[in-house]
Formats: C-alpha cells, structure tokens, sequence
C-alpha cells in the first residue's frame, strides 16, 4: 500500500512506512548486526519497507522476515511507532513511520535468506541473539535509540504483548 500523500494541513506527509519485528525467541532477542565499511557496528530489529506488492503493513512484515531470515513469525502484535524525518531517494520530504510488532519466533533457516540484503549487501548483516534483559540491551547499540529507550523501560510490558491472557 502507498504511503499517505495527501496528509492534511496539520500532518506530514508520510514517504515510507516500514515494518519491524521485535522478536524473540525464549528468551533472547533476535537482531540483525549491520557492518558498514567505515562505521561502527550497529543493532537493528529485522524488517523493512512497505513495498507496493504488499497488502498491508504485516504482510511486509512476514515478507521481511523471510527475507532477511528465512523465517516464520508467529504472535505479531502492534507495539512501537517510530516517526521520524525523511527524504525520499527521488527528493520527497515527510516523514517515515516505522511500525515495531513483538512477536516470537516459529523458525529460521537462515540458508533461505534472500533479497537485496543478501544478495547485493552493502557490508555485513550478522544475526545475532542477546538477552532480552537490561543487561542484554545494553550490550548492543540497537537503532533507533528512540526503540533502544522503548524496549529498556517496557522489557516487562514487551513480555507481557506476548503472553497468553491478552487473547
């Protein structure tokens, strides 16, 4: 589905939206570690953009991760938005919003990996998996840091999207 190009006076116009999952898997968070030449090490959830093929933001979601991971996705639960400023690569202004869904891991096969981050990388994405603990957070440099800040205060609450007694 397209971005909103026609906010009223009051917004801004939304250029791309993205679609990220906060996954875990028992008890570890799953995260991508991205190594860019010339820059530092950075965290990020898997996901990404919004593409026209898609029907909705949650099917980019499951299309992302099996893109990125070779995975299956189960429990996906809005419980993060990011918005932030952007510029598009043809030159629109707005702003981008990143939807983050918690949600467990069915499986991975990361052998079934596949898209441009894959087969065109520009650097290096690692898996990796951290506690999902204070501690565990703060061992990484999770971008963005506006999530970083979300998930060290609401690990409980985070838990808590996931548990049985929501429905």
């Amino acid at each position: 589905m397209p971005p909103d190009t026609h906010p009223s006076p009051t917004t801004r116009p939304v250029v791309k939206r993205t679609a990220r999952a906060i996954i875990l898997d028992g008890d570890q968070l799953v995260l991508i570690k991205r190594t860019k030449p010339g820059m530092s090490p950075y965290w990020l959830t898997p996901g990404g953009g919004v593409e026209e093929e898609d029907a909705d933001v949650l099917s980019a979601l499951h299309r992302e991760i099996d893109e990125e991971l070779g995975g299956k996705i189960t429990d996906a639960v809005p419980a993060f938005i990011d918005t932030v400023e952007h510029i598009t690569e043809d030159g629109a202004h707005g702003v981008k919003v990143q939807y983050f869904f918690a949600c467990r891991l069915a499986s991975m096969d990361l052998d079934r990996r596949h898209g441009p981050e894959v087969e065109a990388p520009s650097g290096e994405y690692e898996v990796v998996r951290v506690p999902f603990t204070r501690v565990g957070l703060a061992s990484v440099e999770v971008v963005p840091l506006t999530l970083r800040h979300y998930l060290d205060a609401n690990i409980e609450g985070v838990l808590g999207l996931l548990g049985d007694d929501l429905g």
